[in-house]
């Protein structure tokens, strides 16, 4: 949702148009760009209410990073209580990513900028969290097909690295050209 749609649909809760405001603003500008009064315009509403659910811009962008994290902590949970071939909870596991991130796109966005790019005084939020969630779940599978003769007794490491490889590239294609990304499917 654009800030234009949010000024015009009062139904959507004040702390959802903030949350959305602040995500696209931050995805579009960067976090240090973004303004308190540029995330309060286009959520319709005054500091004081923004201070109110968040205490500040970085209580936005904290928040933003923790539904994240439980949204992907509850993929993963899902993908683990799966019952089937290590290959099939690999797939089902990149596929439900895939979705997440798309579903998700601007804060993925946001996620990458100060993870990759230049410090712009984020607060911290540990983002390594969830590669090392994704890279030990993804060897825990793999290792399972290892043990049932499903994949070729070789380095579970590496096969991690290299799943984990395509996972990023086609992330990135998500991220960077929308026009030629894989999606779910690819």
């Amino acid at each position: 949702m654009t800030v234009e749609q949010l000024q015009d649909k009062p139904d959507i809760g004040v702390r959802e148009r903030l949350l959305t405001a602040a995500t696209e603003l931050f995805a579009r500008k960067g976090y240090a760009s973004t303004t308190v009064r540029e995330i309060v315009n286009a959520a319709g509403v005054t500091k004081p209410v923004l201070y109110y659910y968040f205490q500040n811009k970085e209580g936005i962008y904290l928040e933003l990073m923790g539904v994240s994290f439980l949204k992907f902590e509850a993929l993963i949970n899902t993908t683990r209580n799966e019952t089937g071939q290590a290959s099939s909870k690999i797939l089902a596991l990149c596929g439900n990513l895939m979705v997440l991130v798309s579903e998700n796109l601007q804060i993925a966005r946001v996620m990458y900028a100060i993870y990759y790019g230049p410090p712009q005084g984020a607060p911290f939020f540990d983002c390594d969290v969830f590669h090392f969630k994704l890279q030990d779940t993804l060897q825990e599978f793999i290792n399972e097909g290892i043990a049932a003769g499903e994949f070729r007794d070789s380095n579970p490491l590496d096969m991690t690295w290299a799943v984990l490889g395509a996972i990023n590239i086609a992330i990135d294609m998500e991220l960077s050209h929308p026009d030629m990304a894989l999606g779910r499917a690819g």
